[in-house]
């Protein structure tokens, strides 16, 4: 097996990632794969938006490469570069072009936090070209239909700086993704944190009642995977008070304001 198939072969999905579909996301998602459209996911941080996609690779039998995007990224980390090995210069695809050799699905995360100079590459892969331009090799790669590209951005954290241009997200299909309806919530949060029923549906108030502080100062309030996180904690014998301190109040501020108010929180549900 040659080297880009073997390394590919690692990124495939084999088990069925646990996912409850929020509405038609997954109907949609499919239709644009068949139809060789790109995909954008937008939503607050710990929604479900990456589990979607590993469930979306799953379903379609697509190997699935994640890139979490960031300040530094640069066009030649998704791309590629020459690296000097044994005195020669040997090319290394990068994650973009790996994902479009093998006609897998490229995931960019919070896209936003990349270089505004790294999303151009994107844009011909994103139109009716689906191409990608390998710059430093003078090659021009055409996407097999296999290919997709999928992005996300989290729109409560957009500012003048880091937001999605227009011309990016006009090449996209959107699925809005929010904090699941409270009976689904209570079924993820009691599946992957394995606790029981009754502490589930505490654990969704405690998150429901923590996303009304956003007009107090709060960022954002608690996400499902918050919750998830102080559920196997106490199911691992941490009181739950004392759970949801480190997982969920600690972690959502360091104001000691915000802090109380969340702890009071807890202590009415708990």
């Amino acid at each position: 097996m040659p080297v880009h198939e073997q390394k590919i072969e690692e990124h495939r999905v084999t088990v069925e990632p646990f996912y409850l579909p929020q509405g038609d996301e997954v109907a949609i998602a499919r239709a644009a794969c068949a139809n060789r459209l790109p995909i954008l996911l937008k939503g607050p941080t710990g929604c479900g938006k990456t589990r979607f996609m590993e469930y979306l690779a799953w379903e379609l039998d697509r190997p699935l490469i994640t890139v979490s995007c960031h300040d530094d990224l640069s066009t030649g980390d998704l791309v590629g570069r020459y690296l000097i090995r044994g005195g020669d210069a040997v090319w290394m695809d990068g994650p973009l072009t790996l994902a479009v050799r093998a006609g897998a699905i490229c995931y960019l995360d919070e896209i936003v936090e990349a270089r505004k100079d790294t999303t151009v590459v994107i844009h011909p892969l994103a139109d009716d070209r689906r191409e990608l331009p390998i710059e430093k090799k003078g090659e021009l790669l055409s996407a097999p239909d296999e290919f997709m590209l999928a992005i996300s951005y989290n729109p409560g954290y957009q500012s003048v700086l880091k937001d999605l241009k227009q011309s990016t997200r006009q090449r996209f299909v959107s699925l809005e993704f929010g904090y699941p309806a409270p009976e689904l919530e209570t079924e993820i949060v009691r599946r992957e944190g394995g606790t029981g029923e009754a502490t589930a549906k505490a654990l969704v108030r405690i998150g429901s009642m923590t996303r009304g502080l956003k007009d107090s100062g709060l960022q954002e309030g608690a996400s499902t995977r918050l919750l998830i996180h102080a559920g196997k904690l106490a199911r691992s014998g941490i009181p739950m008070r004392a759970a949801c301190r480190v997982a969920i109040s600690e972690t959502l501020t360091d104001d000691p304001e915000l802090l109380a108010a969340i702890d009071e929180i807890v202590s009415s549900v708990f």
